[in-house]
């Protein structure tokens, strides 16, 4: 069951990492640049394209939800630990860019939640 949806996630990895080193590139960095998140992305625009065609049997959601639990946290626990080594041995300008946008999600979240998260009339 578990081997249902490895060719999405495969497809979804090789096109984000393709994708991270073209803005890599684009941005005159020699690296892969957002490459796990586009990768992800690409896996939910798939997955629903399946779904709203009627492809998606129950096995290979059962296998697409077996590899994102395996493949989220691995992978981006390594690409995180490296961005880390990285934005250290840069200098302060890359800690900062890392900074801001945590803060900057820390301060947006309660207000999404309150937004979006009413409570039922009764």
């Amino acid at each position: 069951m578990t081997i249902y949806g490895v060719a999405l996630l495969a497809l979804a990895f090789i096109l984000g990492q393709w994708v991270g080193v073209l803005l890599g590139d684009w941005l005159g960095i020699q690296a892969n640049v957002g490459g796990v998140g586009f990768a992800m992305i690409f896996l939910m625009l798939g997955k629903e394209w399946l779904v709203q065609k009627n492809r998606m049997s129950p096995a290979m959601t059962e296998g697409i939800a077996f590899w994102s639990k395996m493949y989220i946290p691995v992978v981006i626990a390594m690409a995180a630990s490296l961005n880390v080594k990285s934005a250290v041995s840069s200098g302060s300008l890359a800690l900062i860019a890392g900074i801001i946008p945590v803060m900057a999600g820390f301060l947006i979240f309660p207000w999404i939640m309150k937004k979006f998260n009413r409570p039922p009339h009764g």
